[in-house]
């Protein structure tokens, strides 16, 4: 009996020997892993600290940015230098002729649509944003991937925004849930002499949610990759959505004229509802502003995403600090700061719920479309889908095409031009 308990407790000291040496190895694993990566955290921080960073800012925005460049300013002893500039062609055109001069008027930190961004990549202007997954984590997965070009980010998204219902509480007591609702109280209304809706259909940007709801794409997505070759504008989801478009206008439902035009005939009160970003009516009390209304298939209307991101030039000779200076303007709390300003709505998650959200009628309308809205593909591909589907869109609504006949061409000639 003495030889077994013997024999149990030396076999109980050699397993808490072992379960304490594996507990060791394990801990000194976890510690090495700890020590690995502050060692290339101090590495990546080692690069000099400048004196200065250039950032350029979209035209008319400069309120947005001047309170958080001088909390960066105070936090990382930092000077940042900013200039406003029109986004669309003259930072592009400035970017292309002071970035590789190397005179120090070159920015650091530049701000584009990320309908842009494939180009700008190809031609050398930007450089890949290297952050850690939770700062990628706090934006909407969409944002992400609107920054994205060949697996590889870009950039951090500051801003989205897309297409909602805008609609004269006057003429609708509420915003109906669905398109069919919709139809029906446009054929009413055209009794009294007044519209029901508008979107500028006759084009491919309104118009492209009606289809992608319906099951049509521009380029077929493979596990999170873009195949060009692949285009779904004339499948029969397309086809669908294009014959729907087009019965409203048999119908003499949607009116004549453009945007502009037809945005001042809302205003007027002819117009009971419009689709568009709702920028021109967040200040009228008379003025509902709602997600848009669900498709005859029981879908959602997949509107296009546009997303404004912050990028780090090729030319910046301080790619971290850049780096640091973009993951600031982005984080929640000054995310929300530049809506406060701007009422331009972050994509960060954390805003969902936040209070100056729900409380904002267009906030809100534009977060839960959002959840359904697709970023226009960033490829330089697309520049060539615009004009043939643009002509697909006007013959159909206006020439009274066959929707298979003028997708069809539409996608022959996208294919031609590529």
């Amino acid at each position: 009996m003495k030889v077994k308990k013997l024999i149990f407790h030396l076999f109980m000291s050699i397993l808490l020997i072992v379960s304490v040496s594996a507990c060791g190895s394990s801990s000194d694993l976890e510690n090495k892993a700890v020590k690995e990566n502050k060692k290339k955290e101090d590495e990546a921080s080692n690069e000099a600290k400048p004196e200065k960073l250039i950032i350029w800012e979209e035209e008319g925005k400069a309120e947005a940015l001047k309170p958080v460049i001088e909390a960066f300013e105070n936090e990382y002893g930092i000077k940042v230098e900013h200039e406003e500039l029109e986004m669309a062609t003259g930072m592009y055109e400035r970017l292309r002729r002071d970035g590789p001069i190397g005179n120090g008027k070159a920015p650091d930190v530049v701000t584009f649509s990320h309908e842009k961004v494939g180009q700008i990549v190809k031609e050398g202007l930007i450089q890949e944003v290297k952050v850690k997954d939770e700062v990628l984590n706090a934006f909407i997965e969409p944002s992400i991937r609107g920054e994205m070009y060949q697996d590889k980010v870009f950039g951090l998204p500051k801003s989205v925004t897309t297409s909602v219902f805008i609609y004269n509480k006057k003429l609708m007591a509420k915003a109906p849930e669905t398109m069919n609702d919709l139809y029906k109280m446009a054929k009413e209304l055209r009794k009294r002499n007044v519209h029901g809706y508008y979107a500028k259909w006759n084009d491919f940007h309104d118009s492209y949610g009606v289809m992608a709801g319906m099951g049509g794409y521009i380029f077929k997505d493979k596990n999170g990759k873009v195949d060009p070759s692949d285009i779904g504008l004339n499948n029969k989801g397309s086809i669908k959505g294009a014959e729907y478009i087009q019965k409203w206008y048999r119908a003499g439902l949607i009116p004549k004229g453009g945007k502009a035009g037809n945005e001042k005939l809302f205003l007027q009160g002819k117009l009971a509802s419009i689709m568009s970003d709702g920028n021109s009516f967040t200040e009228r009390k008379d003025t509902g502003i709602a997600p848009m209304p669900e498709l005859p298939n029981g879908q959602p209307m997949k509107t296009f995403m546009e997303i404004k991101g912050w990028h780090v030039t090729a030319f910046t000779k301080h790619p971290y600090w850049s780096t640091k200076l973009v993951e600031y303007l982005t984080n929640d709390d000054n995310a929300m700061k530049r809506f406060d300003l701007t009422g331009e709505i972050p994509p960060n998650k954390s805003i969902k719920h936040h209070a100056a959200i729900k409380e904002n009628e267009r906030a809100q309308a534009l977060s839960i479309q959002l959840q359904y809205a697709e970023p226009v593909p960033n490829i330089p591909e697309m520049n060539k889908v615009w004009g043939p589907m643009n002509s697909a869109m006007d013959e159909m609504t206006t020439q009274k095409a066959k929707p298979k006949r003028a997708l069809d061409k539409a996608v022959k000639r996208i294919k031609k031009e590529r």
